[in-house]
């Protein structure tokens, strides 16, 4: 019977060893061979001349003329927010960072779990004795397997099951023919915790409330560079906006240009001006070619800082794809509170949000360290249970008798001379939570200061916005006045020339007024810690594969 029961014992044993390591060892897939690099030594040392014949463009070969114009784009302003959140290769990078954060809370919380302990040993000695009676060859073999447990609390508990075989070559003992070989089992369970310093569920647990802390830390900034990248993309929406509008300001002064030229020419020809007049109305157009030059490559720069923010797959800032912006400006005078605005912004801001996490950590920092100026205070128990017998199946028989039981309690103290090195670090995280106590405070005046310049940059655009638009009106009625009273030879194309330069004037003005204003609503959103558009935008973090 007691056979059988060490055989069950043994099989259930081995079955729970086997899970153990199999629930341990989980694989990471990986590469078929290692990431490196090698550099030559000239990649690194040796800078190159900017060559400009091999950097030179290729001449373009004539097209098929039955082949279809270059594609275009029509894209409104919520479709460039909804492009900058799925493909914006910022964003993209830092939303990894909350899942690797994640990880590292897994990690500090992973510390509390239980570990499978084995040590097997084989020890055979023969030393030389005074006589040949006595024996000298000893054979000793010892498995140890065991199960440690960490608490919370600080202490650790452990569970050991020993098993030891002994056999001597004693040729006269009285022991030797019942207890030669003789096994030995032991089963003993310890358990060792910390009364003072390392003492605690919150001291244990400081690791993973920091991780934790660290891990909202790090959402927050995401959650900025979310709001970041969307107003960037709002901004650049509305810059390529403004230089296509500059463009097409261009072109029209450039055909007014064109037309007072061919006016300038009938009445030179007709002998009604003299040959001067032409040359000042060529010197017009040379002017406003100029202009729509550019304008042409303020528009390309504009469109590539969109086509770059947006990272659109067949987008890419080298394609020949024509944007549109299908997005008018809709200016509405808002009239705002200041102090709502501020207070607003005080509770919305992911930098507000991210000095309270790190004071939160900062306090328990400081609680942490405290602990560890105390002394260590360490109480030990084991309790253990012995067997022994001629065979392993007797020597366990005698275990779970629990016929021979022993107990030892302990206390060990560790006092430092000065504890110099603690109190230092104690204080050092006591500074560091003032400083950011005082950080704080300049932030939310920084805040404050911020908001209040955005609302009154707002107000200012609206106001600009008036006075640009009175102002293109003016200068429309002013060109078109030139314009009728050099037909009645009373002003030079130098005259209508001007006004029509103050014209072009005022209508960027009204332009640059308007994407100001657009832009200007942008950055108090964004001074807020918010996003304008009708919907709410949520982003979740990117899980990386494993492979």
């Amino acid at each position: 019977m007691s056979k059988q029961l060490f055989t069950t014992k043994s099989i259930t044993f081995f079955i729970a060893f086997g899970l153990l390591l199999v629930a341990g060892c989980e694989q990471i897939p990986t590469g078929r061979e290692f990431y490196e690099i090698k550099t030559p030594p000239a990649k690194l040392r040796q800078i190159e001349q900017f060559d400009w014949e091999q950097l030179k463009a290729t001449p373009e070969q004539p097209g098929d003329v039955n082949e279809p114009p270059t594609g275009k784009l029509q894209l409104t302003l919520q479709e460039c927010r909804a492009l900058a959140i799925s493909n914006n290769l910022s964003i993209k990078a830092q939303l990894i960072a909350p899942a690797i954060a994640a990880q590292q809370v897994s990690q500090e919380e992973a510390k509390f779990e239980a570990a499978f302990s084995t040590t097997a040993s084989y020890i055979k000695t023969d030393t030389p004795t005074e006589t040949t009676l006595a024996g000298s060859s000893v054979d000793v073999s010892n498995v140890d397997l065991g199960v440690q447990i960490p608490l919370r609390t600080g202490g650790n508990v452990s569970f050991d099951v020993i098993d030891s075989r002994v056999k001597m070559d004693e040729a006269f003992s009285e022991f030797s023919e019942s207890l030669n070989p003789r096994y030995n089992s032991d089963f003993a369970v310890s358990i060792s915790q910390p009364l003072l310093k390392n003492a605690g569920n919150r001291t244990n647990t400081h690791s993973i409330r920091i991780a934790q802390y660290d891990q909202q830390i790090s959402e927050t900034q995401t959650k900025l560079e979310v709001i970041r990248v969307i107003a960037a993309a709002d901004r650049a929406y509305w810059r390529f906006y403004a230089a296509r509008k500059e463009l097409t300001v261009r072109k029209q002064q450039y055909d007014l240009a064109q037309t007072q030229l061919e006016q300038a020419r009938r009445f030179v020809n007709s002998g009604e001006r003299a040959q001067v007049e032409v040359i000042r109305a060529e010197a017009g157009v040379a002017a406003q070619l100029e202009a729509i030059i550019v304008a042409e490559n303020s528009v390309r720069d504009r469109e590539r800082e969109l086509k770059q923010l947006l990272n659109k797959p067949g987008l890419d800032t080298q394609s020949s794809t024509v944007l549109i912006c299908a997005t008018e400006p809709d200016p509405v005078h808002y009239e705002l509170d200041g102090n709502r605005v501020v207070k607003a912004a005080i509770e919305n801001r992911t930098e507000m949000l991210e000095l309270e996490l790190r004071l939160a950590r900062d306090a328990s920092t400081v609680d942490y360290l405290r602990n560890q100026a105390l002394p260590l205070v360490t109480l030990n128990y084991t309790y253990n249970i012995n067997g022994l017998g001629a065979t392993r199946p007797d020597a366990y028989d005698l275990l779970y008798d629990k016929h021979f039981e022993d107990h030892s309690l302990g206390l060990q103290l560790l006092v430092p001379l000065g504890n110099e090195a603690a109190k230092s670090r104690l204080r050092q995280a006591f500074y560091q939570r003032r400083q950011r106590l005082a950080t704080r405070k300049s932030r939310r005046a920084l805040i404050e200061v911020e908001v209040l310049k955005a609302v009154d940059q707002l107000e200012a655009n609206w106001q600009r916005i008036l006075a640009s638009r009175q102002n293109s009106i003016l200068s429309g009625r002013l060109f078109r006045a030139e314009k009728r009273q050099f037909e009645l030879g009373l002003r030079t194309s130098t005259d209508v020339l001007d006004a029509q330069t103050k014209f072009a004037q005022a209508q960027s003005a009204e332009i640059l007024a308007l994407t100001e204003y657009q832009i200007a609503q942008v950055d108090l959103a964004f001074a807020t810690g918010t996003l304008l558009g009708a919907a709410k935008v949520r982003w979740e973090p990117i899980v990386p594969t494993t492979d």
